[in-house]
């Protein structure tokens, strides 16, 4: 499948409904650190990962036009993470979302691959406006945000949870008129 995204060392594409899809997507949800600042999803099997990826990322892709998507090494394919965008009930903006397997983490792959996801979605998908929720606490996400001109924008509450998350904005820079 042909990468929707591509940075120096990152493409982005579609998740699919495969095994090696299940299988990371399996290992992403079961990370200390995905439960610790997103959530444990209760998804223990492939078959669970499988139901995941169909009721989320391929819902989205059919309503939306985008979605949470692979996150895969140029050099070598390794299934790293997923990124992409989200819209979520109680929240105006499109959400976007990142999450790496803990052996890729530190290496500046999810700044990277959250740079290439605001570019797609200015300049193919048309979205100005972006947002981002981080659970308190997640210090290394908060300073991603920052570094790609997200800005501190006080906390909110998602319908159906019982914490609050702080909320970032992102507006697209205004064009300059050409004369």
């Amino acid at each position: 499948m042909p990468a929707l995204i591509e940075t120096e060392r990152l493409q982005l594409r579609l998740l699919r409904d495969d095994d090696t899809d299940a299988t990371g997507m399996l290992a992403l949800l079961n990370e200390p650190g995905f439960h610790q600042y997103i959530a444990d999803r209760g998804v223990r099997t492939l078959e669970q990962a499988r139901d995941y990826i169909r009721n989320g990322p391929f819902a989205s892709y059919a309503a939306n036009g985008f979605g949470m998507y692979v996150i895969q090494r140029r050099a070598d394919g390794a299934w790293m993470g997923n990124a992409g965008l989200v819209r979520r009930n109680g929240l105006v903006h499109v959400d976007i979302g990142y999450a790496l397997l803990g052996s890729f983490v530190g290496q500046g792959y999810a700044l990277e691959a959250a740079q290439g996801v605001v570019k797609h979605a200015r300049e193919v998908l048309g979205i100005g406006t972006l947002c981002a929720i981080v659970s308190k606490g997640n210090a290394r996400s908060v300073g991603l945000l920052e570094k790609l001109g997200f800005v501190a924008n006080g906390v909110t509450r998602l319908p159906g949870e019982n914490e609050d998350v702080l909320f970032f904005l992102s507006e697209a820079p205004a064009k300059t008129p050409v004369p």
